[in-house]
């Protein structure tokens, strides 16, 4: 039976994540995950895609809202209270979103943190905006994310890594560890990849359904403890060998995007053991 031997939570889409003991699940993922959204001034969101730098900017919970954290720069508190700000007008891939601008002081921050040219702002989704989904056929049309890239929660599985890491040094390329694939919930117990091949995982008083595969990006190739980029595009490159995704043979896969299917407000547990299923749990 496999269990939980990670939970991780990311406050702010692209900035480090916090790695919990227990964690609170909602439709929208975990409670505070991918909460805010770094954007530019034009409204246009940004990722590691475009600031590896994002993956320096620590992240730490406190009570009422979020410190945001480099060595060199100090820090910032945003409050999980989103009242006043200014509307902004942004989207996430296709989907768009009204967000709510965080303000001045954490604006001024961010700029000066990412030794960003351009003015960097952080939004939150606007209270009482619903996200449409951008992969209803996939997740189906009724469930919502905050600033996720799609679905609430990504599962990933540690015999998966180690299948890819056994590659690499195959070929002489080091290691790389989880936090390259920035997963919320991660899984001990399963045979490499076979996350893909699995509806539904279940524990007490909830479940999760697992809909498709995950396809990688260059994020993979940025050190999380430096953010320098792969010279050799690794581990893009092996991953999209070794499990590429099902209808995109040059595009890697690693990890399952899952939803809630019920629990809404269940308090998951590092350790936790899960019933794993092939059919979708109703």
């Amino acid at each position: 039976m496999p269990r939980i031997s990670a939970l991780t939570l990311y406050p702010v889409k692209s900035m480090r994540g916090i790695d919990v003991e227990t964690a609170t699940l909602t439709p929208l993922g975990l409670r505070h995950d991918r909460q805010f959204m770094v954007v530019r001034g034009n409204g246009r969101f940004v990722t590691q895609r475009d600031a590896p730098e994002l993956a320096l900017i620590e992240t730490s919970l406190m009570g009422d809202g979020v410190i945001l954290s480099r060595p060199g720069h100090g820090t910032v508190h945003v409050s999980f209270r989103h009242d006043g700000g200014r509307l902004i007008h942004t989207r996430v891939w296709k989907d768009e979103c009204e967000a709510l601008d965080q303000g001045d002081a954490v604006s001024d921050w961010l700029t000066d943190a990412l030794q960003s040219k351009d003015s960097l702002r952080l939004v939150a989704m606007a209270p009482g905006f619903d996200r449409p989904q951008g992969k209803a056929k996939l997740l189906g049309a009724n469930n919502r994310t905050l600033f996720a890239d799609a679905a609430p929660f990504l599962v990933a599985n540690e015999a998966s890594l180690e299948r890819l890491n056994h590659e690499l040094a195959g070929d002489g390329i080091d290691p790389v560890p989880m936090n390259r694939f920035r997963p919320n919930i991660v899984l001990r117990g399963l045979p490499a990849f076979a996350e893909h091949t699995r509806a539904s995982l279940a524990g007490k008083g909830f479940a999760l359904r697992l809909h498709y595969p995950c396809q990688r990006c260059i994020v993979t190739t940025i050190d999380q403890a430096t953010a320098v980029k792969s010279p050799l595009h690794e581990p893009y490159r092996t991953l999209a060998r070794i499990n590429p995704m099902p209808d995109r043979e040059t595009s890697p896969a690693f990890g399952q995007n899952a939803t809630l299917a019920h629990g809404d407000g269940c308090t998951v547990r590092r350790g936790d053991s899960l019933r794993i299923e092939d059919s979708n749990i109703e």
